[in-house]
């Protein structure tokens, strides 16, 4: 086997990371050309390491990666992005977290390249980072075109069970037919959500438009809790598992609200 053959580069966003052994960490990668990788980072929590500072979550790096017999190694690793403001308060990091879980979750194969999610992923940090975007209203478009790219696009126009026109009135969302359901249909489903005009208007917004033009309208606290617990029902529901990031999420807000 010659050197090129043992040896590759990769881009990509650390998602996460666990100890592995004694001095290793088994690092979980999203990359641009090659999907999700499962690499080895050998030594990186030995003080002295050169890699561990380029290996945090939520870094854009450089990688220079050896084959092995059964996980790939970390060789070289230099951080390209390192986002510090997704650090800077406990809200943030909690949005953060949900997208790379999210991400995660869904690319259950390792080694698909999927170009699309990889640059949606670049955005979503870019927006959270700079701290001008409104935490919900990133994650609420992440949620949306992953979704979408994904093959599970929501169904907010037309009625899932009898195929007619949503009309301009309230409405509820059905998590196993994967759309809304209008009030006629309401009898034959039993897994529906209430959804209320306003979050609907919301959700068929943020899925036909870009994000710059989709987050321009103020949206009433309410309608972005009613919009966000719907999202993560339903995303809930298909990966057929909770989510860890949502439950820091509702606990950092208690303790805001506590300490007003």
């Amino acid at each position: 086997m010659s050197h090129l053959e043992r040896v590759y580069r990769a881009e990509g966003v650390v998602l996460r990371r666990q100890d592995f052994g004694e001095a290793d960490r088994l690092t979980t990668i999203y990359s641009r050309n090659l999907g999700k990788l499962r690499l080895v980072a050998k030594g990186v929590r030995k003080p002295r390491s050169r890699k561990s500072g380029h290996l945090e979550p939520f870094t854009r790096v450089k990688l220079l990666i050896a084959r092995g017999r059964q996980l790939d190694i970390i060789t070289q690793a230099e951080a390209i992005e390192t986002y510090p403001n997704i650090g800077s308060d406990l809200i943030t990091l909690g949005h953060a977290s949900y997208i790379v879980e999210l991400l995660d979750r869904f690319s259950v194969e390792e080694r698909e390249d999927n170009r699309q999610l990889y640059n949606l992923l670049l955005s979503s940090l870019d927006r959270l980072s700079s701290g001008e975007e409104e935490p919900w209203a990133v994650v609420l478009f992440f949620e949306l075109r992953l979704l979408e790219i994904a093959g599970y696009r929501p169904e907010l126009f037309q009625c899932v069970h009898c195929g007619e026109k949503i009309e301009a009135l309230d409405q509820y969302f059905s998590f196993q037919l994967g759309g809304v359901v209008c009030p006629r249909g309401k009898q034959s489903q039993r897994d529906l959500r209430s959804l209320s005009l306003p979050a609907l208007k919301v959700l068929r917004y943020y899925q036909r438009n870009r994000f710059e033009t989709a987050s321009g309208p103020r949206i009433e606290r309410k309608i972005v809790d009613e919009v966000g617990g719907l999202m993560e029902s339903h995303l809930t529901h298909i990966l057929e598992r909770r989510l860890n990031s949502p439950v820091f999420l509702r606990r950092v807000r208690r303790l805001e609200k506590w300490h007003v």
